[in-house]
Formats: C-alpha cells, structure tokens, sequence
C-alpha cells in the first residue's frame, strides 16, 4: 500500500508521540508498504525550532520505506496561552495540508492527534490524494483542555467540541489507545464501530531490566540512595505537587531522593514549590536512547494524573515502566486503563487521583518494603511481556488500512 502518514513530531524530536509514530511507520515500512510522512521542524524540547533545522520552511529527507517531509510548526513557548497555541497550531496544521496534498492518489491517509486540528490537515490531504483517513487519537480533545481548567469559554468549548465531532466524522477509521478512550469518542459517533482500540506498542526489547546503579546515578548524586522518579513530560496533566509532597514528608531522611527528569511548561512552577527541600532534585530530559538507563536507575516510579483525565488519555511511560520491572504508584481515575493495568498486572499501588494523603502512603509503604517493590516490579515485566509488541500493532493497523481501502469508506 501506499500510505501517508500526517504526524505532529516525528524523530529527531523528542516528543513522546514522535518517538511512538517513527518506531510505528519504520514497522509499517518494514512489512513492505511505502509511507509518506509530513511532520514539524524538530521543536518539542526548548518549544523553538532546534537550531540546526533553522531557516528552512520545508524539509525533505528520503528513508528506505518512502519519505519525511518537514514543515515550520509555529512553536508557542506559554503553552497557558491557549489563543495563541491555536494560532500556531492552525498555521501548522495549513502548511502540513499543503505538503500532504501534493501528489498522486494513494491508498489511505493516516492522521495522529493531538492536536485536534491535524485531523482537518489529514482530511484535506485524503481528499486531494483521493483516499480514505484513519485518525489515531492519543488524548481527546478538548476533553484534556476542559479537565485542566485551560479551555473554560463556553463559547469555545462548544466550537472545540463541534470541530472534534467533525472530525470524526470525515475519518473512515478512529483508532484509539484503551477501552477508556473508545467509550468516550463511541458516545461522539453516529457508528460506534469506527472507533478501534489498537494500543500504543511496548518495546521489551529496548527496555529491559537493567542494574540500578548505574551512570545516570552517578551523574546526578543518586549512588546508593532510595529513588522516587517521576519521568516525562512536566506539564499541566501531572500531579506534581503530590511528589513534592512526598518529598516534604520524607525530608528527614537523607536516604530517600525524589528525582523529576524532564522539561515542560510548568517545571518551573514545581521548582518553585520545591524550593528548599534537600531530598528533590530536578533533572533535565535526557536522549531517547538513554531510557532504559533513566528507568532502571529509580527504585520507584510515579504516574501522576489529575482528576477526570483518564478517560482522555493514557501514559504511555507506565507500560515503560513495567517493562523496565520497576513498581509504580499511580495516582489516577478509579477504574481507568491505568488503573486496571496497575491492578491486572499487580506492578504496583493505585490511589485516587490528587488525593496527596493516599499517595504518601503508598510511597512510604514501597519505601519501607523493598522486597515487595521488586516482586511487584518483576510483576509488572512479566505482565507487559504479554502486551502488544511494535510488529504487532503495526500489523493491527495495516489490517485497518487494508479494511478502509477495500470498503472505500
């Protein structure tokens, strides 16, 4: 088949998204199909254009399996100002209709949201290439922008919420990442049976358990201690302010280390809030290839999401986690994906979301039982060796595309 694939990130970026559609398309490619991708300039980790992408508009680069072409995304570093996002998001999502909608007729396009507005991109471009457009939603909105307070206009929520319908609504396929989501976008639907749950693969050969002591605690002064990470995106979904929380109840001990590894809009926020306490430390995003390291280097990780946030999104560092056989606290939504994951697996502990008293007791519990943490963290690898691998839901979307095609949805 011959597929276009519109994407916001794609690598080098070090956006998460980025790093799951370039394994996905180098798969897809790899099963004998020619994929065209039309994705942003490098920008994700300073919210600017890297600087040895400057000064180009459009890019273009030829892979073995077809080809990349990258287009200037408008980078808005207060990711707060939501107008303005908006702005620089539709110019993105313009110049990447036009870079997708040049060329012949291919056999399906596929689109990957957030954000929302890259769903009209791979629309437009369907129809100039005359195909049907599979969209793969890995947070819903505006549902996310509503649950953190960012999006509050009535009048824009609802013309966020009728663009998300119209979007559907062009799209031959919705894939989504967990029966959560599909519940939620069923209910957006005129035919639910277009909403397909394929999840986001887990490479447990990439990542695999690895010794703790390693470079990464060396580097940072961690050697011999208690660690307690959060790692990824620091940004206005995470509950941070239950990590340093944890850290303010465990500041006496000088054998416990709180580490946040990652950049993002609100990391300076959280520093603030952390300032003076011994025990945290703030440490900045590190290269995609050192992740096993990072992973295997904390005793015990977190995944903090606000309240309501479950059924619009699902971490995809919790199924690396378990694959790196560390245990994890999860503070999310009852009866979410993650939640269930954590339960199913028994890779850990999960607590109602935000709520700081049950967080604190179960790092402490983790802390104080070391032997329980590694039996859960052993669990948890075992389980996530079971899950999906990137072969397999590479195969799960051609078999999708294939369907769309022969349907002429």
């Amino acid at each position: 088949m011959r597929i276009l694939a519109v994407v916001p990130h794609f690598v080098p970026d070090v956006a998460p998204t980025g790093i799951i559609a370039a394994r996905l398309i180098e798969e897809i490619g790899g099963l004998g199909h020619d994929i065209h991708v039309v994705t942003s300039l490098p920008w994700y980790e300073r919210h600017a254009v890297e600087p040895e992408w400057r000064g180009r508009v459009v890019h273009r680069q030829w892979r073995p399996w077809g080809s990349v072409t990258r287009v200037y995304p408008f980078p808005t570093a207060d990711k707060r100002n939501i107008p303005k996002r908006a702005l620089g998001f539709a110019a993105f999502c313009g110049l990447s209709a036009v870079a997708a909608s040049i060329g012949g007729r291919l056999d399906v396009a596929f689109a990957m949201t957030p954000p929302l507005p890259m769903a009209a991109t791979g629309w437009l471009a369907s129809l100039a290439r005359r195909c049907p457009l599979v969209l793969n939603v890995q947070d819903v909105f505006p549902d996310v922008a509503v649950e953190l307070g960012l999006l509050r206009n009535p009048a824009l929520i609802r013309a966020a919420a009728a663009l998300e319908r119209w979007s559907y609504a062009r799209c031959a396929a919705v894939t989504v990442l967990s029966e959560d989501m599909r519940a939620n976008i069923a209910a957006k639907v005129r035919d639910p049976r277009r909403v397909h749950v394929i999840p986001n693969f887990v490479d447990v050969a990439g990542i695999t358990p690895g010794e703790r002591e390693n470079s990464y605690r060396r580097e940072y002064g961690l050697a011999g201690k208690t660690v307690v990470m959060y790692a990824g995106n620091v940004g206005m979904s995470q509950s941070l302010d239950l990590l340093i929380a944890a850290a303010r109840d465990f500041r006496d001990r000088d054998d416990v280390v709180f580490v946040v590894n990652g950049t993002g809009s609100t990391l300076p926020d959280w520093q603030r809030l952390a300032d003076g306490l011994p025990n945290i430390r703030f440490v900045p995003l590190q290269p995609v290839e050192r992740l096993p390291e990072v992973l295997a280097a904390a005793d015990i990780h977190v995944v903090p999401l606000k309240k309501g946030l479950a059924r619009s999104s699902v971490p995809s560092k919790t199924y690396s986690i378990l694959a790196a056989a560390r245990p994890v606290v999860a503070s999310v939504d009852e009866g979410s994906e993650v939640a269930r994951i954590v339960h199913d697996s028994g890779a850990g502990i999960a607590v109602p979301p935000d709520d700081e008293k049950a967080f604190v007791a179960a790092i402490r519990a983790l802390v104080e039982d070391p032997q329980r943490a590694a039996v859960m963290g052993a669990a948890g690898r075992t389980f996530i060796e079971k899950a999906a691998t990137p072969r397999q839901v590479a195969e799960a979307y051609v078999r999708l595309f294939s369907e769309v095609r022969r349907e002429g949805r």
